[in-house]
Protein backbone atom coordinates (compact mmCIF):
# COMPACT_ATOMS: atom_id res chain seq x y z
CA UNK A 1 0.00 0.00 0.00
CA UNK A 2 1.46 3.51 -0.87
CA UNK A 3 1.53 5.98 2.02
CA UNK A 4 0.45 9.25 1.97
CA UNK A 5 3.83 10.56 2.28
CA UNK A 6 5.06 8.32 -0.65
CA UNK A 7 1.77 9.54 -2.41
CA UNK A 8 2.83 13.10 -1.77
CA UNK A 9 6.22 12.41 -3.68
CA UNK A 10 4.87 10.69 -6.49
CA UNK A 11 1.91 13.87 -6.89
CA UNK A 12 5.17 17.02 -6.47
CA UNK A 13 7.61 14.95 -8.35
CA UNK A 14 5.49 14.68 -11.13
CA UNK A 15 4.70 18.45 -11.18
CA UNK A 16 8.20 18.98 -10.82
CA UNK A 17 8.84 17.17 -13.95
CA UNK A 18 6.17 18.81 -15.78
CA UNK A 19 7.76 22.01 -15.11
CA UNK A 20 11.53 21.20 -16.09
CA UNK A 21 10.05 19.62 -19.99
CA UNK A 22 10.15 23.22 -21.23
CA UNK A 23 13.05 25.11 -21.39
CA UNK A 24 14.77 28.78 -22.39
CA UNK A 25 15.90 28.98 -25.52
CA UNK A 26 19.95 28.12 -25.40
CA UNK A 27 19.17 26.61 -21.82
CA UNK A 28 20.80 23.52 -20.55
CA UNK A 29 19.49 20.30 -20.33
CA UNK A 30 19.82 20.82 -16.25
CA UNK A 31 17.95 24.28 -16.23
CA UNK A 32 14.47 24.48 -14.87
CA UNK A 33 12.03 26.35 -16.69
CA UNK A 34 11.37 29.64 -14.69
CA UNK A 35 8.77 31.50 -17.25
CA UNK A 36 5.52 29.60 -15.50
CA UNK A 37 3.24 30.91 -12.63
CA UNK A 38 4.00 29.15 -9.30
CA UNK A 39 2.59 26.29 -8.84
CA UNK A 40 -0.41 26.38 -5.58
CA UNK A 41 -0.84 23.25 -3.16
CA UNK A 42 -3.36 21.87 -1.45
CA UNK A 43 -2.61 20.20 2.19
CA UNK A 44 -1.69 17.14 0.44
CA UNK A 45 0.57 18.52 -1.62
CA UNK A 46 -1.34 18.16 -5.04
CA UNK A 47 -1.89 21.19 -7.26
CA UNK A 48 -4.83 23.52 -7.67
CA UNK A 49 -3.38 25.68 -10.44
CA UNK A 50 -1.38 28.48 -10.84
CA UNK A 51 -1.10 31.68 -9.06
CA UNK A 52 0.14 34.86 -9.92
CA UNK A 53 -0.35 36.09 -5.95
CA UNK A 54 1.05 34.52 -2.99
CA UNK A 55 -1.33 31.88 -0.65
CA UNK A 56 -3.22 33.61 2.27
CA UNK A 57 -0.52 31.69 4.74
CA UNK A 58 2.10 33.74 3.64
CA UNK A 59 0.58 36.98 4.35
CA UNK A 60 2.00 39.23 6.63
CA UNK A 61 1.58 42.32 8.64
CA UNK A 62 3.30 45.33 8.19
CA UNK A 63 6.24 46.17 10.80
CA UNK A 64 5.28 48.13 13.71
CA UNK A 65 5.01 49.38 16.98
CA UNK A 66 7.26 50.77 20.21
CA UNK A 67 9.56 47.73 20.35
CA UNK A 68 10.09 47.91 16.68
CA UNK A 69 10.68 51.16 16.40
CA UNK A 70 13.36 51.10 19.31
CA UNK A 71 15.18 48.65 17.86
CA UNK A 72 15.51 50.07 14.50
CA UNK A 73 16.33 53.16 16.23
CA UNK A 74 18.65 51.72 18.13
CA UNK A 75 20.47 49.94 15.02
CA UNK A 76 20.42 53.21 13.05
CA UNK A 77 22.52 55.10 16.04
CA UNK A 78 25.03 52.10 15.77
CA UNK A 79 25.48 52.06 12.13
CA UNK A 80 24.54 48.80 12.30
CA UNK A 81 22.72 46.69 9.77
CA UNK A 82 19.58 44.13 10.51
CA UNK A 83 19.64 40.77 8.09
CA UNK A 84 15.81 41.25 9.04
CA UNK A 85 15.60 44.31 6.66
CA UNK A 86 18.52 43.47 4.15
CA UNK A 87 17.06 39.66 3.26
CA UNK A 88 13.55 41.31 3.31
CA UNK A 89 12.36 38.82 6.30
CA UNK A 90 8.72 37.81 6.50
CA UNK A 91 9.14 37.49 10.03
CA UNK A 92 10.25 41.16 10.81
CA UNK A 93 7.46 42.15 12.49
CA UNK A 94 7.44 39.21 14.91
CA UNK A 95 10.79 39.37 15.63
CA UNK A 96 11.44 43.02 16.32
CA UNK A 97 8.05 43.36 17.73
CA UNK A 98 9.52 40.78 20.28
CA UNK A 99 13.03 42.45 20.87
CA UNK A 100 14.26 40.04 19.14
CA UNK A 101 16.93 41.00 15.81
CA UNK A 102 19.16 39.48 13.45
CA UNK A 103 22.74 41.56 12.73
CA UNK A 104 24.14 41.65 9.66
CA UNK A 105 27.78 42.29 9.97
CA UNK A 106 30.67 43.40 7.82
CA UNK A 107 28.79 45.84 5.83
CA UNK A 108 25.54 45.87 4.18
CA UNK A 109 26.87 45.05 0.61
CA UNK A 110 28.18 41.37 -0.25
CA UNK A 111 30.51 40.45 -2.55
CA UNK A 112 28.55 37.88 -3.99
CA UNK A 113 25.72 37.59 -6.20
CA UNK A 114 22.95 34.68 -5.02
CA UNK A 115 20.44 35.01 -7.59
CA UNK A 116 17.67 34.45 -4.54
CA UNK A 117 19.62 37.00 -1.93
CA UNK A 118 18.16 40.44 -2.02
CA UNK A 119 21.25 41.68 -0.59
CA UNK A 120 23.13 44.63 -2.47
CA UNK A 121 26.67 43.28 -4.29
CA UNK A 122 29.62 44.93 -5.10
CA UNK A 123 33.07 43.38 -6.58
CA UNK A 124 35.16 45.81 -3.43
CA UNK A 125 32.73 46.98 -0.39
CA UNK A 126 33.49 49.40 1.51
CA UNK A 127 36.28 49.29 4.30
CA UNK A 128 35.08 47.52 7.10
CA UNK A 129 34.23 49.34 10.29
CA UNK A 130 36.70 49.48 13.27
CA UNK A 131 33.77 50.60 15.18
CA UNK A 132 31.65 47.21 14.53
CA UNK A 133 32.86 44.95 17.49
CA UNK A 134 32.02 47.79 19.85
CA UNK A 135 28.44 48.91 18.41
CA UNK A 136 27.04 45.42 18.41
CA UNK A 137 28.62 44.40 20.97
CA UNK A 138 26.60 47.99 23.12
CA UNK A 139 23.56 47.02 20.83
CA UNK A 140 22.88 43.57 22.53
CA UNK A 141 23.92 44.81 25.88
CA UNK A 142 21.10 47.80 25.92
CA UNK A 143 18.54 45.55 24.39
CA UNK A 144 19.45 43.05 26.97
CA UNK A 145 19.61 39.27 24.92
CA UNK A 146 19.42 36.60 26.21
CA UNK A 147 20.11 35.37 22.48
CA UNK A 148 21.30 36.92 20.04
CA UNK A 149 21.67 35.91 15.96
CA UNK A 150 24.46 36.86 13.97
CA UNK A 151 25.53 36.68 10.70
CA UNK A 152 27.46 38.45 8.28
CA UNK A 153 27.88 39.14 4.58
CA UNK A 154 30.38 37.67 2.00
CA UNK A 155 33.89 39.89 2.02
CA UNK A 156 35.70 37.53 -0.34
CA UNK A 157 38.01 40.67 -1.08
CA UNK A 158 39.35 40.58 2.56
CA UNK A 159 42.54 37.79 2.78
CA UNK A 160 40.37 36.40 5.37
CA UNK A 161 37.61 36.86 4.17
CA UNK A 162 36.72 39.22 7.00
CA UNK A 163 36.86 36.10 10.01
CA UNK A 164 39.65 37.75 12.25
CA UNK A 165 36.83 41.02 12.07
CA UNK A 166 33.73 38.70 13.24
CA UNK A 167 35.30 36.84 15.28
CA UNK A 168 36.23 40.26 17.72
CA UNK A 169 32.50 41.27 17.49
CA UNK A 170 31.66 37.90 18.85
CA UNK A 171 34.19 38.21 21.23
CA UNK A 172 33.14 41.95 22.33
CA UNK A 173 29.34 40.59 22.51
CA UNK A 174 30.52 37.97 24.94
CA UNK A 175 32.35 40.75 27.10
CA UNK A 176 29.53 43.11 27.19
CA UNK A 177 26.60 40.42 27.91
CA UNK A 178 28.55 37.52 29.52
CA UNK A 179 25.27 35.33 29.57
CA UNK A 180 24.41 35.83 26.08
CA UNK A 181 24.11 33.03 23.84
CA UNK A 182 25.28 33.45 20.45
CA UNK A 183 24.34 31.69 17.29
CA UNK A 184 26.79 32.68 14.28
CA UNK A 185 25.83 32.43 10.63
CA UNK A 186 29.29 32.19 8.46
CA UNK A 187 29.65 32.33 5.15
CA UNK A 188 32.04 29.68 3.61
CA UNK A 189 35.61 31.48 3.78
CA UNK A 190 36.07 29.77 0.35
CA UNK A 191 37.60 26.74 2.39
CA UNK A 192 39.66 28.47 4.26
CA UNK A 193 40.23 26.47 7.60
CA UNK A 194 42.14 28.74 9.16
CA UNK A 195 39.14 31.28 8.75
CA UNK A 196 36.94 28.93 10.31
CA UNK A 197 39.05 28.08 12.91
CA UNK A 198 39.20 31.74 13.53
CA UNK A 199 35.40 31.46 14.29
CA UNK A 200 35.42 28.31 16.09
CA UNK A 201 37.94 29.79 18.74
CA UNK A 202 35.41 32.34 19.94
CA UNK A 203 32.66 31.77 22.87
CA UNK A 204 29.72 30.77 20.09
CA UNK A 205 26.60 28.29 20.82
CA UNK A 206 25.80 27.99 17.79
CA UNK A 207 27.62 27.46 13.91
CA UNK A 208 25.05 27.97 11.13
CA UNK A 209 26.21 27.36 7.62
CA UNK A 210 22.99 27.21 4.53
CA UNK A 211 23.46 24.64 2.22
CA UNK A 212 20.74 26.43 0.42
CA UNK A 213 18.99 24.12 -1.83
CA UNK A 214 19.88 20.48 -3.51
CA UNK A 215 23.19 19.82 -4.94
CA UNK A 216 20.81 19.79 -8.58
CA UNK A 217 20.17 23.21 -8.33
CA UNK A 218 23.33 24.98 -6.20
CA UNK A 219 25.06 26.40 -9.62
CA UNK A 220 21.73 28.05 -10.69
CA UNK A 221 20.86 29.21 -7.16
CA UNK A 222 23.77 30.47 -5.59
CA UNK A 223 26.89 32.50 -6.72
CA UNK A 224 29.45 30.17 -8.62
CA UNK A 225 31.87 31.00 -5.86
CA UNK A 226 29.43 28.73 -3.68
CA UNK A 227 28.97 25.32 -4.18
CA UNK A 228 27.17 22.28 -2.49
CA UNK A 229 30.37 20.81 -1.23
CA UNK A 230 31.90 23.29 0.11
CA UNK A 231 28.98 23.57 2.51
CA UNK A 232 28.80 20.49 3.75
CA UNK A 233 32.67 20.61 4.43
CA UNK A 234 32.38 23.53 6.52
CA UNK A 235 29.60 21.85 8.10
CA UNK A 236 31.97 18.61 9.08
CA UNK A 237 35.13 20.37 9.46
CA UNK A 238 33.02 22.64 12.28
CA UNK A 239 31.76 19.43 13.94
CA UNK A 240 34.77 17.73 13.77
CA UNK A 241 36.69 21.06 15.33
CA UNK A 242 34.27 21.74 17.77
CA UNK A 243 31.94 19.00 18.71
CA UNK A 244 30.71 21.18 21.74
CA UNK A 245 29.30 23.15 19.27
CA UNK A 246 26.12 23.04 17.75
CA UNK A 247 25.49 23.02 13.61
CA UNK A 248 22.94 24.33 11.68
CA UNK A 249 21.47 24.67 8.69
CA UNK A 250 18.92 25.39 5.94
CA UNK A 251 17.21 24.90 3.02
CA UNK A 252 14.53 26.47 0.75
CA UNK A 253 11.96 25.08 -0.83
CA UNK A 254 10.28 26.13 -3.57
CA UNK A 255 12.71 26.30 -6.30
CA UNK A 256 11.95 22.73 -8.39
CA UNK A 257 13.20 20.45 -6.04
CA UNK A 258 11.90 17.05 -5.91
CA UNK A 259 11.73 15.37 -2.46
CA UNK A 260 14.23 12.90 -3.44
CA UNK A 261 16.58 15.68 -3.88
CA UNK A 262 15.26 17.02 -0.01
CA UNK A 263 15.78 13.61 1.72
CA UNK A 264 19.37 13.61 0.07
CA UNK A 265 20.14 17.08 1.20
CA UNK A 266 18.50 16.48 4.50
CA UNK A 267 20.94 12.94 4.97
CA UNK A 268 24.15 14.63 3.62
CA UNK A 269 23.93 17.42 6.52
CA UNK A 270 22.95 14.45 9.19
CA UNK A 271 25.61 12.58 8.04
CA UNK A 272 27.97 15.44 8.35
CA UNK A 273 27.00 16.13 12.04
CA UNK A 274 24.45 18.89 11.67
CA UNK A 275 22.29 18.70 14.86
CA UNK A 276 19.61 21.56 13.56
CA UNK A 277 17.63 22.08 9.99
CA UNK A 278 15.18 25.03 9.38
CA UNK A 279 13.05 24.85 5.81
CA UNK A 280 11.02 27.65 4.78
CA UNK A 281 9.26 28.72 1.47
CA UNK A 282 11.37 30.48 -1.42
CA UNK A 283 10.21 34.23 -1.88
CA UNK A 284 11.36 36.29 -4.58
CA UNK A 285 12.72 39.72 -3.41
CA UNK A 286 12.45 40.95 -6.89
CA UNK A 287 12.08 40.70 -10.78
CA UNK A 288 15.55 40.16 -10.69
CA UNK A 289 15.64 37.53 -8.52
CA UNK A 290 14.37 33.87 -9.28
CA UNK A 291 10.75 33.19 -9.80
CA UNK A 292 9.32 31.10 -7.26
CA UNK A 293 8.11 27.60 -8.65
CA UNK A 294 5.94 26.32 -6.14
CA UNK A 295 3.92 27.82 -3.24
CA UNK A 296 4.43 24.59 -1.04
CA UNK A 297 1.64 24.02 2.30
CA UNK A 298 2.19 24.68 5.31
CA UNK A 299 0.93 20.90 5.79
CA UNK A 300 3.58 19.27 3.78
CA UNK A 301 5.92 21.41 5.45
CA UNK A 302 4.93 19.31 8.27
CA UNK A 303 5.77 16.40 6.69
CA UNK A 304 8.65 17.38 5.75
CA UNK A 305 9.89 18.24 9.41
CA UNK A 306 8.73 14.28 10.36
CA UNK A 307 10.83 13.13 7.58
CA UNK A 308 14.10 15.51 8.98
CA UNK A 309 13.22 14.50 12.12
CA UNK A 310 13.27 10.51 11.43
CA UNK A 311 16.18 11.23 9.59
CA UNK A 312 18.39 12.26 12.99
CA UNK A 313 17.79 15.61 13.50
CA UNK A 314 18.05 16.92 16.85
CA UNK A 315 15.48 19.81 16.46
CA UNK A 316 13.76 20.87 13.53
CA UNK A 317 11.86 24.19 12.05
CA UNK A 318 9.88 23.47 9.21
CA UNK A 319 7.10 25.90 7.88
CA UNK A 320 6.34 29.02 5.19
CA UNK A 321 8.00 31.67 6.93
CA UNK A 322 10.48 29.99 8.53
CA UNK A 323 14.44 31.17 7.83
CA UNK A 324 17.90 30.46 8.68
CA UNK A 325 18.04 32.94 11.84
CA UNK A 326 14.09 32.00 12.54
CA UNK A 327 14.22 32.19 16.19
CA UNK A 328 12.37 29.00 16.33
CA UNK A 329 15.35 26.83 17.82
CA UNK A 330 16.58 29.28 20.69
CA UNK A 331 14.41 27.43 23.43
CA UNK A 332 15.70 24.10 22.49
CA UNK A 333 19.81 25.41 22.19
CA UNK A 334 19.39 27.15 25.80
CA UNK A 335 17.72 23.70 27.02
CA UNK A 336 20.63 21.43 25.52
CA UNK A 337 22.88 23.94 26.34
CA UNK A 338 21.77 23.91 30.28
CA UNK A 339 21.46 19.97 29.91
CA UNK A 340 24.90 19.76 29.13
CA UNK A 341 26.46 22.18 31.75
CA UNK A 342 24.43 20.32 34.23
CA UNK A 343 26.17 17.34 33.41
CA UNK A 344 29.48 18.80 33.54
CA UNK A 345 28.78 19.82 36.72
CA UNK A 346 27.47 16.50 38.11
CA UNK A 347 30.57 14.91 36.56
CA UNK A 348 33.04 17.23 38.39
Amino acid sequence: MTSNFDQLKLTLDALRNGARSTKHPGASTRAVRRDLLPILQDETGRSVGASRFKPEWLKIRPPGGATYSALKATARRLKLATVCEEAQCPNLSECWGGGTATFMLMGEICTRGCRFCAVNTARVPPPLDPHEPANVAEAVSKMGLSYVVITSVNRDEQPDGGAAHLADCLRAIKVASPEVLIEVLIPDFQGDERALDEILDTPISVLAHNVETVARLSPEVRDPRASYQQSLDVLEKAKARAPRILTKSSIMVGLGESFEELEVTMSDLVNRGVDILTLGQYLRPSSRHLPVVEYVHPAVFDRLADRARALGFAYVASGPLVRSSYRAGELYVEKTLKQRDDSLRIED
